[in-house]
């Protein structure tokens, strides 16, 4: 039976009236399995990813960036999740263990950590396809008519049950998620080309001169790294890709190329299941460099932020610590404790000082006369007295000297810290010659 036949089927009951599509949708999420991509080292986040893989890099006062593809699994009724590990993975596979472990194996429900361990030869993953090929025997294992493909490392809320029945509709072989991007943007991105039925006719990755979408010249689509299979689909070109000689092993360079004039690839929209979207903004951020970071950390901090955290239709899941309420002492001429258009995390106390603009995550202490302005501060921070910071990413568990001054002398912190080309600095502990093995 066809998909389209499927589809049509589904939304009748047994007396052959019409079902709400979100049953439809259900059906869809419920025959699906997850694969999340959580290997990767992100090197342009250069010191912060030392000691951690980039989805287990903190985010936004309380989270680490895995958990928001892992929340939109959850939220959109997928509840079969693999989680491929690789470089430095031991503080994202403990952050999952801790917060992840909720769902019921009863109901064949889980979120299984499946770290590299060279299941089918003697090498480590070799790109995204192979870190899929890898573990097709586990995929197969867990059943699933379909193969959610999702990476690790982007801040998004989204439905995937919106996307499954693109895909199932469409009757497509694959299906890709895509953001609509100004055209001089794209050059950084996987760009599709699109028919009038968002049938993608064309691949490129990081295209010179990045063909423009059907009703928008200005505007390209840009992959998102998101894709949904039929499962008996993909086993076939995992398993022709491995063979393949001259291969990168790689969905974006190999296996999307490969299959668009063979078979029916599909592009979905993010705009038809974006979660939240406020003003006309659809929320999506590769916080790939430390500019990109601190920048979608600092958003968090405005009246109306694009990404709503407070959303409790479209929850993001995470483990939380047991900790105190942030605290806020002395009322003092000069020395007062407070926080303005910023967000202040459990354990935290301020002492004394003045913070500003910044995000801190939990357990960091700021003693007296401080002045913290554009701070992004990671968990189990001391920042001791009379420290000054300014547009600035302190990696955790820093311990920052009385007095020092932090994004005020540019030149004078290139010479310790990381500055990036916006000026950011960022402050990991082995720039302050402390205790490498606390950072996690």
């Amino acid at each position: 039976m066809s998909q389209s036949m499927e589809f049509e089927e589904r939304r009748k009951d047994h007396r052959g009236q019409e079902r709400h599509s979100d049953r439809f949708i259900s059906t869809l999420t419920k025959h699906t399995v997850a694969i999340i991509l959580a290997g990767g080292r992100g090197s342009r986040l250069k010191n912060l990813t030392d000691w951690r893989a980039k989805p287990a890099v903190q985010f936004g006062g309380k989270f680490r960036i895995i958990d928001f593809p892992l929340s939109n699994c959850i939220n959109s009724g997928i509840r079969r999740i693999n989680v491929a590990t690789q470089y430095k993975a031991q503080s994202l596979i403990q952050h999952i263990q801790r917060g992840w472990g909720f769902l019921r194996g009863e109901f064949n429900e889980y979120v299984n950590i499946i770290p590299a361990q060279q299941r089918l030869g003697e090498e480590w993953y070799k790109g995204t396809a192979d870190a899929v090929y890898q573990n097709i025997d586990l995929l197969r294992e867990n059943g699933g008519d379909y193969i959610l493909v999702l990476a690790g490392d982007h801040i998004y809320k989204m439905d995937y049950g919106q996307m499954l029945a693109t895909h199932a509709r469409s009757n497509a072989d694959m299906t890709i998620a895509c953001i609509d991007v100004p055209l001089e943007d794209a050059k950084g991105f996987g760009v599709l080309e699109v028919d009038a039925t968002d049938r993608v006719v064309a691949f490129d990755e990081k295209p010179a001169q990045p063909k423009s979408i059907p009703d928008d010249p200005t505007k390209a689509f840009a992959s998102m790294g998101i894709y949904i299979f039929n499962a008996k689909f993909l086993y076939e070109q995992l398993i022709r890709d491995a063979y393949a000689p001259h291969s990168h092993h790689d969905f974006g360079q190999d296996i999307i190329p490969y299959i668009i004039n063979r078979y029916h690839v599909q592009a979905h929209r993010f705009t038809e299941s974006c979660v939240g979207a406020q003003s006309g903004n659809y929320y999506w951020r590769d916080v790939g460099t430390i500019d990109a970071y601190w920048e979608a950390n600092m958003e968090l901090t405005k009246v109306i932020p694009e990404l709503n955290l407070y959303d409790s239709e479209w929850p993001i899941w995470t483990y939380q610590e047991q900790l105190p309420p942030a605290k806020f002492v002395f009322k003092d001429e000069g020395r007062t404790g407070k926080a303005t258009d910023s967000l202040v995390s459990g354990g935290c106390l301020i002492s004394g000082s003045c913070v500003s603009n910044s995000v801190l995550f939990s357990g960091v202490h700021v003693a007296d006369y401080c002045d913290l302005d554009g701070a992004v501060v990671l968990p189990k921070v001391k920042i001791n007295e009379g420290v000054v910071v300014k547009n600035a990413v302190i990696d955790r568990g820093c311990d920052i000297p009385a007095g020092m001054h932090i994004g005020i002398d540019l030149a004078r912190d290139s010479k310790r810290f990381h500055v990036s080309e916006k000026g950011i600095v960022l402050v990991t502990p082995d720039m302050l010659g402390q205790d490498l093995y606390r950072v996690k």
